[in-house]
């Protein structure tokens, strides 16, 4: 069962992301002790793995997130989130319409990108547990990343989304959360926030504390 906190700090990664001296297995690790509320795995870019490989470092991944009881969220492979009965998917707007795969993955989490008003004003959330909201603050985390919106995009949609749970994500750090839970929003979405901390720990608590 999906629940907003859940969103509190959500942490997104893939292989690409993960420093030369470690590996996404002690990152996760660290993370899901340190007090992540949920994971995505976002496995993209030149460096990443396909086929059978991305789907056992999945299965692997997922089951440590099991462990924990934090739901293991599969970015935009729908095939991929079906094959390991992953826990939900986040798509983009580019990707297929919410409704054509909401029908194949029936009570599962489903999150879906939202940057701005007109992006809004295009989407489906009927069948949309949260969205993402952002960038927040310039991103080098993606290559495709879009223009910062800011917090105060958060507090524009919440006008029109009304209790929709919402994460925001994009160039957040230890230092720039602040004005994020001021705005309203549920919980944060960091990929190099954790990836590169060094102290997971420290970091992950001090980003709960401003949700709790």
């Amino acid at each position: 069962m999906f629940s907003s906190e859940q969103l509190q700090v959500y942490f997104i990664c893939g292989t690409q992301d993960i420093p030369e001296n470690r590996t996404i297995e002690q990152v996760l690790d660290e993370a899901l002790k340190s007090g992540i509320t949920m994971y995505q795995f976002r496995e993209k870019g030149p460096s990443s793995l396909i086929g059978e490989e991305k789907k056992q470092l999945a299965i692997n991944l997922k089951r440590k997130c099991e462990r924990y009881h934090v739901p293991f969220i599969v970015n935009d492979d729908i095939e991929l989130a079906k094959d390991i009965d992953a826990d939900g998917v986040h798509v983009g707007q580019d990707d297929k319409e919410v409704k054509d795969f909401a029908m194949q993955f029936r009570n599962k989490i489903i999150g879906l990108s939202v940057g701005n008003l007109d992006e809004y004003q295009q989407s489906d959330l009927s069948q949309v547990d949260y969205i993402g909201v952002g960038p927040m603050y310039t991103t080098s985390s993606k290559d495709d990343a879009n223009a910062p919106v800011g917090p105060h995009m958060i507090t524009k949609l919440r006008d029109y989304v009304g209790e929709l749970p919402i994460v925001a994500i994009g160039g957040i750090n230890e230092t720039n959360i602040e004005p994020i839970a001021e705005a309203c929003a549920d919980g944060v979405s960091v990929i190099s926030a954790i990836t590169r901390s060094k102290n997971i720990d420290k970091t992950v608590k001090h980003f709960r504390k401003y949700f709790n």
